[in-house]
């Protein structure tokens, strides 16, 4: 009999991978194929992908991945696929599928002012108990009423509305629906009914058809895509899922008390709950993992993506000599809102610019960077406070995957300012790894437990000096949101 591998894909903002994985939920080593691709934006709010784009760097990763497989000339099999996307993102297709719109990412707020308008017409309190979302520029309900508004024409041809996950799976599979990970990160879900919230649907004037009936079954390789790639032909294609979800998946943070938080381009921390409507604190979110599970926690848009603005503009020195730099910061004196991006949980501050306040002609590039990156780590620190007060009893054990695993300073001042320990995630590619456990669990057997990787301790003084800093970026948050 064939060895049984997984497929996965993580599509994400800027780049896609995909790999192999066993049913052990391990890496087949030289499996990993990445891609990336530019994010279109303008000082206007515009974050587009073009979806022909993220279609080409996902045959390639394909081709790539696929190839190694068969250089292995071993007795292997791909027995499913998995996937894992950046969650809130849309796309208009037409009854085809051939792409009438870029693709609308969670970063995209020229509907800023959709949304705030929603906001007066309808009880965002409730509207949050209802779809675990918001209503703001990141979900599409925004999205569909700005483009309802200033494109109709677009809007009336409309066949489908899809996230981008999707609609690769409706290029590659003989069929197409949403799970119900990827349904509940649109804010036109309900909770209490697990699928799409008619109510909504009329306000938005959207049908069910254009949607998709929500399930987590399995898809069937399309016969144009075996004719490149024959490998796929027992692979049984489970619908995408939210990177969130996949990344607690991906890491093993999945027990109750159990956070994971990625830190990729943007950064979130999350748990998984099996409660049947878990309690959500205003501002967080509450998505599916899939139709037993929930996810809970909150996003920040601005993480990675600030780390690489800041390198490049500050012209700060290479990685290693930044390393040694921040082992031993200087005291910090100054207090910054770190939002170049439309920034989300837990306060939403959708028209407030980033900030940087307590420079001088002495503040050096590298207290610049770094007050800016720890005032990402706070923002997850106040996350991770309404988490331990409303939805998790104890303290939390947080597992991290993402980019910030490269480097070890970071990591110790994002444990300071979290106040709890922090495990390094085993699998870097948590979010991948995510994409297939998430196919083992629902079509095979459940994922071994990983063995976490090194762990960071909090030193209590600096957790309370990070607190009160905390305290310092809440209260110009403040000021800064009150006009003039």
């Amino acid at each position: 009999m064939p060895r049984d591998l997984i497929l996965a894909f993580d599509i994400g903002t800027s780049s896609l991978r995909t790999a192999l994985f066993t049913l052990a939920g391990v890496r087949v080593p030289d499996t990993l194929a990445q891609q990336t691709y530019p994010l279109r934006t303008n000082p206007a709010g515009q974050a587009e992908l073009a979806p022909l784009t993220l279609e080409k760097a996902a045959r390639n990763c394909l081709r790539e991945t696929l190839a190694i497989l068969r250089h292995r000339q071993k007795n292997e099999r791909i027995a499913a696929v998995g996937a894992s996307c950046f969650w809130h993102s849309l796309l208009a297709v037409d009854a085809k599928g051939k792409p009438l719109s870029p693709i609308y990412t969670w970063a995209e707020s020229r509907c800023k002012s959709a949304a705030e308008s929603l906001r007066h017409e309808l009880d965002e309190t409730q509207y949050h108990q209802n779809s675990g979302a918001m209503l703001r520029a990141s979900f599409w309900p925004a999205k569909l009423t700005w483009l309802q508004k200033t494109q109709p024409a677009l809007f009336r041809k409309t066949a489908v509305w899809i996230s981008p996950a999707d609609w690769l799976f409706r290029r590659f599979c003989t069929d197409w629906h949403p799970s119900y990970s990827m349904a509940s990160g649109t804010g036109l879900f309900h909770r209490a009914t697990n699928d799409w919230d008619d109510a909504l649907l009329n306000r938005f004037k959207i049908s069910r058809d254009q949607l998709g009936k929500i399930s987590d079954a399995p898809l069937t390789t399309a016969p144009a895509l075996l004719k490149e790639f024959p490998e796929l032909a027992d692979a049984k294609w489970f619908p995408p899922i939210g990177d969130g979800a996949a990344s607690n998946l991906g890491c093993g943070a999945t027990a109750p008390g159990q956070a994971a938080i990625n830190f990729g381009t943007s950064a979130a921390i999350r748990i998984v709950s099996s409660a049947k409507n878990p309690r959500v604190p205003f501002g967080l979110f509450a998505y599916r993992v899939d139709a037993r599970r929930w996810l809970v926690g909150g996003a920040i848009s601005n993480a990675g993506n600030l780390r690489a603005w800041a390198r490049q503009t500050l012209q700060l020195p290479d990685d290693a000599a930044l390393e040694t730099l921040l082992q031993n910061p200087p005291p910090p004196a100054l207090t910054a809102l770190p939002f170049l991006a439309a920034e989300r949980a837990p306060t939403w501050p959708e028209d407030i610019a980033a900030a940087l306040t307590g420079f001088s002609l002495a503040t050096s590039a590298v207290e610049i960077f770094s007050a800016l990156t720890e005032a990402s780590y706070l923002r997850l620190t106040q996350i991770g406070l309404l988490l331990q007060k409303h939805t998790v009893k104890g303290p939390l054990q947080v597992t991290l995957s993402g980019g910030l695993l490269k480097s070890p300073a970071s990591m110790q001042r994002l444990t300071d300012a979290l106040g709890c320990p922090i495990s390094a995630s085993p699998e870097p590619e948590g979010s991948l790894r995510g994409a297939a456990v998430f196919a083992i669990e629902q079509g095979f057997q459940k994922s071994p437990p990983l063995k976490p990787g090194k762990t960071y301790r909090p030193n209590a003084k600096r957790h309370q000096a990070a607190l009160a800093r905390l305290r310092l970026q809440q209260q110009l948050e403040i000021r800064l949101s009150k006009p003039l």
